[in-house]
């Protein structure tokens, strides 16, 4: 393998990395504002459910920005396409996303129950929608994007928004939405006491069961999908374009991977063992384990979906030929070297400031420092 080659695997282990990240992160805030109107049922409850989080949601969005300049840069023809493709979804996830910050900061600095009702309303939907949308992304990938590529490499997607809503879309969003209600439930039985504690206790194994259903029937799902398998590409070392390579599609063919190399079902066993570890976690009630576990479910799960793609990343169902590829839409080698090394420096350093911020802010959030802490959410 060539340098070349080997710098675009390495990239595509890392943007599953940073998905991963991005995953558990991100999830387990959006997880707590999801469940945020069942944890807690008076306003003293919401209010020390949001500050469980409130040290670390606005930190965790820097994964946001890494997983968005990871594609912008390395795979910049991922990223043109998707992004003007799918503008209303975009435009959708932007849209919820931004009633999170204004929820955070707004809720509680008027003690209207009609205003901090509304406000957790917005939390629920700018933590559930955002997730939908992470899921039914996945989903999408593996039935394929209505797209193609006119001569000058410019894309063309002649799909609708309802078309992305489709069942299996649907499925992979809804599990989605259940890993980040176990990952907000775990974050909530570790800081969060009394009966907060114990209705999160009880989410969190409903939410892992469930995961481990949508999951398995994902599974078998996806061996009646209509997979993609790349029969032929332009020689190494010359110029790679979606409009010089060969696509044959076939059911079950997403488990090729699979069952060319045996090995690789290790993958989507780590995400049913994060699962269901995380359930008997719950269970005994740990806490911390059953957020490492459901951590490790993330991983599985998306790791999953990328060994399964491999090494497709944008499937065309337009024109299945004009797919696009880790070696198709990468970026030079040069590009993805420089990034490399800035990768090296920067992601230890925001997995140790983060790590760093979660220590010092540990401990038990309580209702009565809450309600005299004029700075608390």
């Amino acid at each position: 393998m060539d340098l070349y080659a080997a710098l675009q695997i390495t990239w595509w282990l890392l943007l599953g990395v940073l998905l991963i990240g991005l995953a558990t992160m991100v999830g387990m805030d959006m997880g707590v504002g999801t469940i945020l109107r069942y944890v807690g049922r008076t306003d003293l409850q919401r209010r020390v459910a949001l500050n469980t989080i409130g040290p670390h949601w606005d930190g965790n969005q820097v994964w946001f920005v890494l997983g968005g300049g990871a594609v912008f840069a390395a795979f910049p023809l991922i990223y043109a396409t998707a992004f003007s493709g799918f503008y209303v979804v975009m435009l959708l996830l932007l849209w919820s996303m931004i009633m999170r910050p204004l929820g955070f900061e707004y809720r509680s600095k008027m003690s209207s129950r009609a205003w901090r009702e509304t406000w957790d309303w917005a939390l629920f939907v700018s933590g559930f929608v955002p997730m939908v949308v992470f899921g039914a992304a996945f989903g999408n990938l593996f039935l394929g994007a209505p797209f193609h590529f006119e001569w000058n490499l410019t894309s063309v997607y002649t799909g609708s928004f309802l078309s992305l809503l489709n069942p299996f879309a649907i499925l992979c969003g809804l599990l989605s939405v259940s890993l980040s209600a176990f990952m907000g439930a775990s974050m909530l039985m570790l800081r969060a006491e009394g009966a907060i504690h114990q209705r999160a206790r009880t989410l969190a194994r409903g939410a892992s069961i469930l995961a481990v259903v949508l999951f398995a029937i994902g599974g078998v799902w996806v061996r009646s999908l209509r997979g993609f398998v790349l029969t032929a590409a332009p020689a190494p070392g010359t110029a790679q374009t979606p409009l010089q390579q060969s696509v044959d599609v076939a059911s079950g063919a997403w488990l090729h991977n699979f069952i060319g190399h045996p090995l690789l079902w290790l993958v989507p066993v780590l995400g049913f063992a994060g699962m269901l570890g995380g359930h008997l976690a719950a269970t005994r009630g740990r806490s911390l384990w059953a957020w490492w576990l459901g951590a490790t479910a993330w991983a599985g799960v998306i790791g999953t979906a990328g060994v399964a793609l491999f090494p497709f990343l944008l499937p065309s169902s337009a024109v299945p030929a004009q797919s696009l590829t880790v070696w198709n839409a990468s970026s030079s080698q040069m590009t993805l070297s420089w990034m490399l090394g800035f990768a090296l420096v920067f992601v230890p350093l925001i997995i140790w400031y983060t790590s760093w911020a979660f220590y010092v802010m540990r401990g038990t959030v309580r209702g009565e420092h809450v309600a005299s802490d004029e700075h608390a959410y």
